[in-house]
Order: C-alpha cells, then structure tokens, then sequence
C-alpha cells in the first residue's frame, strides 16, 4: 500500500546559480579561534567559521537581477540616475515622498537623533536597539521601553509581542510632558525581543494617541517586510491584502522612517532616511552632505543604489518572504523537538536561545549568553551573537550594568544563503551544546570598548 501524503514540503522559490566555497575546521583549530578573539564572536575571523549567522545584515544572496544590474551604475558624483531609481521605490513601496540615502542604517539614525532630539528629551520605544538608543544617547536624550511586558517573557505566546502599551506611555507623558518627547520610535519586528511583530491595531491606536497629544511617529523599517507578513497571517482583515498593500498602510501614521537595506533590501551595504516631513528633509539631506556625502549618493556607489531599488521589487514577493521566515521557524521547530529553550512564537529573522533558562547556573553577570555562544561556536563552527547582558551596555548616567530580563543568543539567517542542510547541522550542534550544558561556565570581561561593547569586548573563562 502506498503511503499517504499527509504534509507537502514547500521549497526555496529560487535555484543556486553560484557557490562559495566554505571551510569545515576542526575543534582545536575553533578553540584556537575563540581564544584570539576573546571569546567574541565578532572578533573571528569569517574564514574560521563553517556556518555564519552572526547576523542578516549585508550578509544577504543577491539576485541575478540586482547583479545585472549593478553593472548599469551611474558613477556621477551628483544626480546619479539610480538615485532616482531608487527614489521612485522609495515612494512606491515605503509611501514617503522624500528620500535620503546613507551607506547603512545606522547612519540614518544618527542623523534623525541629531535633527529631532535635544538634551533633556525623552524616546519612548517598543524595546532599545543597540544603536539607535546610543544615538539618542549621544544627542542628549534618554531611550524609555514601552513595549508590553509580554515582550520580556520568553515563554510567553503572544501574536504581537512588539505592541506598544499605551499605558506606560502615557505615564512617560504625564511625568516629562509632551514637547519633551520628540518622537515615539517603533520598530517592526522588535530585534531584541526576538523578532517579535507589532500589530496594525496598536500602530492605529498609538497614532490616535499621538496625534492627540502632538506626538511624532518615526519608524525603524529595517525589517519592515517581515513584519508585514506576520501582520498577513495572524491579523484578522488583511489575509488576502498583498505584502505591499500592507507595508504601505502600515507605514501611513509615520512622519519618517529609517532602514538599514542590508536586510529587508536583500543587498550588502546601503541605507535610507525618508519622510513626510520637507523640514525634517532638508536638514537631512544637509547633514547627509556633511557626514555621508553629497545627497544624491550618500556614501554609496550608483550600483549599489540600483541594487537597492531592484531588491524593493523582489521583497515584497509573497513566496520569498514566506520561504526566508519558513527557513528561521524550521529551525526553532526542531530546537524545540530536542528540549532546546528559545523564545516564542518564533521571530522573523533569527531563533533566540534563552540563555537563561539554558544555561541557569550561571548568574547573569558572568555573561551567559555570550558564554553560549562561544560554545556552540566551538562545537561546530557555527557562529551566532549574544542579546543580553553585553549588548545592553551600562547605564549612560550611573556607569552600572543594564540587566536586562532577556538573556539571548540570536541565530540569524542571511537572506537566499543556507539549505536547509545547513539548519540541520546547526539544530543538532544546539542540542550537542544543550546535552552538556552543565559542563559550560561563565566568562569575565577583561576589555570592554566606551560604546557598544558587543562588537569589540574581550572575555576569557571563569575557571
């Protein structure tokens, strides 16, 4: 009797055209690595690693579309006519009539802090990113979390765990006042949190709000396209609405926006600033002349925009959305199949191992998450990053650590790069790691840089 087909397997909607080679090292040759580079992550080398998912950003397969058409790039130091391609996608997809590049994201949100935010003022967020916050930080402001406290819960299943709680932002207004709080800054998926969504409902009701209170809006669109699938499959009114139907209407409270196009854009440098805002606009493009060149290019070359332009058009594909975040929920499905302890529902871009929960017998203090990494690293060669302790960095006025309630390590998978092959090799190093967990211990900082210490902090082993 033949069997039933009770499941269809779905596949990537793309076939490989080009390959990498990789290199598969031994345990002593990673323990080696791991050493030099302190324990970090950051600090390897690329070319001792066998897996990367270090991050999604800039570490993406470009099309042979966007490849074809990096060889149109117009090189004219002003008015390159990918700029103006590029600004066409700009309107079309994001709604903003006004348009900034920069060389990456975090560009643009430096120049949006040092345009609206002064010293003394206040940023509400649904939960810190690590460089937006220090740019805030930098301008004189202080980051406030408004993000609902369903966030903070690993365990918790919640659709929308990247809502805002008007609540606590109402509180934030009464105490500082409204003309101290420039903007309400709402990523969409939450990255520290897990990759976790906010719902088209809240993003209505924070705009009511705002609105009444003379509140700007700005968004961090990075990964603005997967939280539009998210909001397409568990919003109820919007299953039959396209991608880029709803990217726009998610978009339409917002007076600006900022994106790193190293993820959603599926290319490997590139930014945007955009706005509503011909005030806001014209201070940008100035302060784009001055940091990043003149603003037409902004620190990118015309192939590069042109890239940036054609991966508009190919992110907002249905099936290529759903493959890349099928990919990521693949892999905490079959975490979760060996005991594995990760955040849930799965994010977009990543699984978030709860380093707490994994690793409970190490305090907090001695660096679990970045102690878990380094040890999944040496297992198999797979390279993922901490989300705890360190990249919460210390308080900008007392200098004591931040503690935050999530304590993670992130497995981001780079854009049309891994088989599923590769996911199997990771989840079966994860469980190898988790078998022995007991056996892991803590790590101490021995250099720690001023500013976001995750990237270039030093650690070796508690003995």
């Amino acid at each position: 009797m033949s069997k039933k087909i009770v499941k269809r397997s779905w596949a990537e909607p793309f076939k490989i055209k080009v390959v990498e080679q990789i290199k598969m090292t031994t345990r002593a040759v990673r323990e080696k690595a791991i050493k030099e580079a302190g324990y970090n992550t950051f600090l390897l080398r690329s070319q001792d690693v066998y897996i990367d998912l270090l991050t999604d950003s800039g570490t993406n397969a470009m099309s042979d579309n966007q490849w074809a058409g990096m060889m149109i790039g117009d090189e004219a130091y002003a008015g390159s006519r990918n700029f103006y391609t590029l600004w066409d996608n700009v309107k079309k997809y994001y709604g903003m009539p006004y348009f900034v590049p920069t060389h990456q994201g975090r560009a643009a949100e430096h120049i949006i802090a040092q345009i609206l935010v002064k010293p003394g003022d206040y940023i509400p967020g649904n939960m810190y990113f690590t460089t937006t916050r220090l740019h805030q930080e930098l301008a004189g402001g202080t980051f406030v979390d408004i993000i609902i406290d369903e966030a903070h819960d690993p365990q918790k299943i919640h659709p929308f765990k990247g809502n805002v709680d008007l609540n606590k932002l109402d509180a934030l207004v009464k105490k500082v006042g409204a003309k101290n709080i420039p903007y309400v800054c709402i990523a969409g998926p939450v990255n520290m949190a897990g990759g976790q969504p906010v719902s088209m409902a809240n993003i209505n009701e924070l705009s009511v709000y705002c609105a009444k209170h003379g509140i700007k809006m700005w968004f961090d669109a990075t990964r603005a396209v997967e939280n539009a699938y998210f909001i397409k499959l568990r919003e109820k009114g919007f299953a039959d609405k396209t991608i880029a139907q709803i990217l726009k209407e998610m978009l339409k409270p917002f007076d600006g926006l900022w994106v790193s196009a190293k993820k959603d854009l599926m290319v490997n440098i590139g930014g945007i600033f955009a706005t509503r805002n011909k005030k806001v606009f014209d201070e940008a493009r100035n302060l784009c002349v001055v940091y990043e060149g003149l603003h037409t290019y902004g620190g990118l070359a015309g192939r590069d925009m042109e890239a940036m332009a054609r991966g508009m058009d190919e992110m907002v594909d249905f099936d290529t959305i759903k493959a890349r975040i099928g990919q990521v929920e693949y892999c905490g499905n079959k975490l979760k199949e060996y005991g594995v302890p990760i955040v849930e529902p799965i994010g977009g871009h990543a699984v978030f191992l709860d380093a707490k929960k994994f690793l409970p017998h190490i305090k907090q203090i001695e660096f679990p998450a970045q102690a878990l990494t380094a040890e999944i690293y040496l297992d198999s060669g797979v390279r993922g990053m901490e989300r705890g302790i360190v990249s919460a960095g210390r308080n900008a006025k007392t200098g004591e650590n931040n503690f935050p309630k999530l304590e993670l390590v992130r497995l981001t998978f780079p854009r049309r790069v891994y088989t599923q092959a590769h996911i199997d090799v990771t989840v079966e190093s994860v469980a190898s790691v988790y078998e022995n967990r007991k056996s892991i211990k803590g790590l101490k900082m021995i250099y720690e840089p001023k500013y976001l210490r995750f990237f270039q902090g030093r650690f070796e082993k508690l003995k």
